[in-house]
């Protein structure tokens, strides 16, 4: 997929796979068994990288009682953190565009078009978006914008990032610019989503935060209490599901990486309810990568078509019309 719409003008394609340490050898040795065979049969050249979660994000595990949970060799047991850890390796990437997908959901060279043209759609969107972001940006630090120009701001933020604007906001105050210049000078994502089909997992929402403002948030049914029927009911007549389709833009108007962990919601976090050899323990999970971890980056949602939704989250999902290479 990266060579058909993510090769730079040199024919490079940069690919990042975050991997578990002890498969990370297999899958370097894969890497460099087959990159030559698609470079030749794409025209394109890879780059190809790996990183782990950082053993610092892993937390500490607890029984159901709330006791330190113990291993058999009586050693205090440190789990990884969930997907939500990977805002680390994904600030350490030397790029100022990313997209991100799930793994499972690649699909035979046959059924790849709608995806290709998507994958670039999502990717206009965010570049039109950033463009028009950073013009805003340069024209603020530039000096006294005029009242035409706010009111174009605010309704900018209101109608293309759903960004609740204060009702006491005084436009003539200087410290309204600088609370525009906080909402704008943020990470970007655009996310695409896909009609609820009744697949497991989450999906957008808009949040109402505890400031009274709203935003836009992917959210999981952990993150729901699903005892409140009243919450149980929103979630579950989301019409939209996340299928984990993302473009990010990380870096500022002026070209520097932003510090993702500065976007980061920690009351997100979440417990969840593992085992290890049959015992039953409590795992603290950190907020999600395209939950938590991104609460505070400017969103935009895009409907894609369900047929670039094709994951693979057990054996049976193998035998899909659209896992098999046509005849």
């Amino acid at each position: 997929e990266g060579a058909l719409y993510a090769r730079d003008r040199e024919g490079m394609v940069r690919l990042h796979f975050t991997v578990s340490p002890e498969h990370r050898k297999d899958f370097e040795a894969l890497v460099h068994s087959l990159q030559p065979v698609y470079e030749d049969l794409y025209g394109v050249r890879y780059d190809i990288s790996f990183s782990e979660q950082l053993p610092s994000t892993d937390t500490l595990a607890l029984t159901p009682d709330g006791e330190l949970f113990r291993t058999d060799t009586g050693h205090l047991l440190f789990r990884p953190g969930g997907h939500g850890a990977l805002i680390h390796n994904l600030g350490k990437l030397p790029t100022d565009v990313v997209f991100i997908k799930n793994i499972d959901n690649v699909v035979p060279d046959p059924y790849k078009g709608t995806t290709i043209m998507y994958k670039k759609f999502l990717g206009g969107v965010l570049i039109a978006l950033r463009r028009q972001i950073f013009s805003y940006l340069t024209l603020l630090e530039k000096g006294k914008p005029s009242h035409v120009q706010i009111e174009e701001i605010l309704g900018f933020l209101e109608g293309q990032l759903s960004i609740t604007v204060p009702e006491d906001l005084d436009k003539e105050d200087s410290s309204t610019i600088k609370w525009i210049q906080g909402r704008l000078n943020r990470p970007i994502r655009v996310c695409g989503m896909v009609r609820n089909q009744g697949e497991p997992g989450g999906g957008p929402f808009i949040v109402r935060e505890h400031d009274g403002s709203s935003s836009l948030q992917i959210l999981e049914s952990s993150q729901i209490d699903m005892e409140d029927a009243g919450q149980r009911a929103f979630f579950e007549a989301g019409g939209y599901f996340n299928p984990v389709d993302l473009v990010c833009s990380i870096r500022d108007y002026k070209g520097q990486p932003f510090d993702l962990t500065k976007f980061v919601n920690p009351k997100t976090a979440f417990i969840s309810h593992k085992s290890l050899s049959g015992r039953e323990l409590l795992a603290l999970e950190l907020p999600g990568l395209w939950n938590g971890a991104m609460h505070d980056w400017n969103t935009a949602f895009v409907e894609v078509p369900l047929d670039t939704f094709n994951p693979v989250k057990e054996v049976n999902d193998l035998l899909r019309t659209e896992h098999q290479n046509p005849a």
